[in-house]
């Protein structure tokens, strides 16, 4: 493997002195830029990106050619891995990702077993082998996953929803059941992402994009504890120095204190909560990842750099920040936003990091 040569990312989820404050964007590579529209085009629809090495590799490097970022994303879907569990995932054009086999019994929850992230998650490992390659060192890679629970809703579901009425329906009705689903996924995950950094992700962040919606005690027994089961089993050191770990709750709030005493490095933070809060909630514990609201890049680059200017002020000095948005960008987002804010962080947050 080439040597890194921007290490900001890594340096700064792991709370180390860095000279400014680095950036990467969720969903960096994505449907607001025309270069990924003319390759999802060639591959015909979204699975046929993800399941192809090389053109996942493609679409991974394109924000990079584009920005000046600190960071690759893998091009994947968190639903991969219950895809790889047999419940054959689909995408329907305005509806998002579709499962042609929800999970709709207990027993079909026991019939769940844990897929091999070398055998049936294959092209995901060549995929991140592939872009290690071709960013020859320039920034590092992180890998992901989602979270038991936000896999779980969409396997029970059969898809996306509004209400988690079965999912969340589970949680009363059949703890038993739920907590079997989640202990097999919190493993599978925890599989995987090892597997990715076997391949070459050099960071990992677990996206639990539906913890939000559950009461605190739930949220607790039935997404936190599952992602400090990943936790605990994650690989956190290769190629000679720290694996960071980051979790992300949307809508974690008040929670991030209890998710600071998870194991994780890191924590993403959404818009709802202001940074200095979050560092107050977690004792400068861990790092934080965050947290422009994704609307702000709807306005005026000159609107978008007063707001990121903001989010730099809201953490304020010291290490241990990484920008980023508090969910992912959006379809309709003009670049030159995008470009705005990453050109902002480049050239307002110096002023936060004492010199080295």
């Amino acid at each position: 493997m080439s040597e890194l040569q921007n290490d900001r990312l890594l340096r700064a989820l792991l709370r180390q002195p860095v000279d400014r404050t680095p950036t990467w964007i969720m969903r960096q590579a994505g449907r607001y830029l025309p270069e990924y529209r003319a390759s999802r085009a060639r591959a015909g629809n979204f699975m046929g990106l993800c399941g192809n090495p090389d053109m996942a590799c493609e679409v991974t490097m394109q924000p990079l050619e584009r920005f000046p970022l600190d960071a690759a994303i893998l091009f994947s879907d968190i639903l991969t891995v219950p895809d790889a569990m047999g419940l054959g995932l689909y995408f329907s054009e305005g509806e998002g990702p579709r499962f042609e086999r929800p999970l709709q019994s207990a027993a079909a929850i026991r019939a769940i077993g844990q897929p091999d992230p070398n055998d049936e998650l294959r092209y995901v490992m060549d995929a991140v082998s592939l872009i290690r390659r071709e960013l020859n060192g320039r920034v590092p890679l992180i890998g992901f996953a989602g979270s038991p629970w936000t896999l779980a809703t969409y396997m029970v579901e059969g898809g996306s929803t509004k209400t988690f009425g079965r999912s969340k329906g589970l949680l009363f009705e059949d703890p038993e059941s739920a907590h079997h689903l989640l202990g097999v996924l919190a493993d599978s995950v925890a599989a995987y992402l090892n597997a990715q950094v076997a391949a070459g992700a050099q960071a990992l962040m677990i996206f639990d994009t539906w913890g939000g919606v559950l009461n605190p005690a739930m949220y607790r027994t039935f997404s936190l504890d599952y992602m400090q089961r990943i936790v605990d089993q994650l690989t956190r050191e290769a190629e000679g120095r720290r694996v960071p770990v980051v979790l992300f709750t949307k809508g974690a709030g008040t929670r991030l204190a209890a998710m600071a005493d998870s194991g994780a490095d890191a924590l993403g933070v959404d818009w709802t909560t202001d940074l200095a809060d979050a560092r107050t909630l977690t004792g400068d514990r861990v790092a934080l990842q965050g947290n422009l609201d994704p609307a702000a890049l709807y306005a005026s680059p000159t609107a978008v750099r007063r707001e990121v200017r903001a989010v730099l002020d809201s953490f304020g000095n010291g290490p241990g920040h990484v920008f980023n948005l508090g969910h992912g960008v959006t379809p309709d987002i003009d670049p030159d936003c995008v470009a705005a804010a990453v050109d902002e962080v480049i050239q307002y947050s110096p002023q936060f990091h004492s010199p080295s």
